[in-house]
């Protein structure tokens, strides 16, 4: 199944953060468009970022994980508020971004 997913875990917690809503969109030229959006689950994943496009096309991408408002809602501070993440799609596979998340760091990769 060709799509684009995503779990963000807090490294700190060594918990999933759930409630973060995250923004996929894909550049158009010099312009992004919004692809899709969600908030993760209590396992801290968004299985279906891409649902609404039938053939996820080649291109670039970028997601935006709104770090900030999860780390206000557990009381503790962010250095990060935003973490964006651009990626190529070049091939008809799944793509898994995984996030790990402190407060004061991230790190990212392709995950299966």
């Amino acid at each position: 199944m060709t799509g684009i997913s995503t779990h963000i875990l807090d490294t700190v917690s060594g918990a999933p953060a759930a409630g973060v809503e995250v923004k996929l969109e894909t550049q158009n030229n010099d312009i992004w468009e919004a692809v899709g959006q969600g908030i993760t689950d209590a396992d801290g994943r968004i299985s279906a970022l891409a649902s609404t496009v039938s053939n996820l096309k080649k291109g670039v991408y970028r997601l935006t994980f709104m770090t900030g408002d999860y780390y206000q809602r557990i009381s503790l501070p962010c250095f990060y508020p935003e973490v964006v993440v651009m990626f190529e799609v070049s091939d008809d596979r799944h793509h898994h971004v995984p996030l790990l998340l402190s407060s004061y760091g991230y790190s990212t990769y392709r995950g299966s």
